[in-house]
């Protein structure tokens, strides 16, 4: 029987208010319910909530990603246009490699809800071994960006269907999903057999 690989995740909440205790954050919480779903493999979470502060963030990526050995880490709030909004600047700065498509697809998925995702500047990078990827901070849009919008017509991919592929051809562990939330695409050569229940 073949088993599972486990998966290191980081999840980073950018947000003020939130570190600060004004509110509770609701970004980690939303990301986890769906990840914790979607992903077939055992997680093992990293989750950090700082304040809006690039060297911050910054320095949390990499720590994620150098130190702990982060597969994927996801990121939530800060990618508006407003001046404490540096998410995407905190990310390129730490990036050895941009990867578009993610950005362009998500503000496509937004755009079919709000006129302002064209506003958003999410952006998606590889640093080493890990995939990073900025997304929106409310538990809707997290959800939608993710999943995408199957029920549409025609039907819009979220961006998840492309992140275990992605992290294959990085050296990540092999990621299955569950295909009744979000079907990973792979080409056929990249695929393995499911593992025996």
């Amino acid at each position: 029987m073949s088993e599972l690989e486990s998966v290191r995740i980081g999840l980073v909440s950018a947000s003020d208010r939130a570190s600060g205790g004004v509110y509770a954050d609701q970004g980690i919480p939303a990301l986890q319910a769906w990840l914790g779903t979607a992903v077939r493999n055992p997680i093992h979470w990293e989750t950090r909530l700082i304040p809006d502060d690039a060297a911050t963030i910054s320095a949390t990526l990499v720590e994620l990603v150098d130190t702990h050995r982060c597969d994927l880490v996801l990121t939530t709030g800060g990618t508006g246009p407003a001046p404490r909004d540096v998410t995407p600047e905190a990310t390129l700065a730490i990036a050895t490699k941009l990867m578009p498509g993610f950005g362009e697809q998500m503000r496509q998925i937004s755009l079919a809800f709000v006129p302002t995702a064209i506003l958003s500047r999410q952006v998606a990078v590889i640093r080493g071994r890990a995939l990073i990827i900025n997304l929106p901070g409310q538990p809707k849009a997290i959800a939608e960006t993710l999943g995408g919008l199957p029920t549409a017509l025609p039907p819009v991919p979220g961006i998840f269907a492309a992140v275990p592929y992605c992290i294959d051809l990085i050296g990540g562990p092999y990621v299955e999903t569950d295909p009744a939330l979000c079907k990973a695409f792979r080409p056929k050569s990249a695929q393995r057999p499911a593992p025996a229940a």
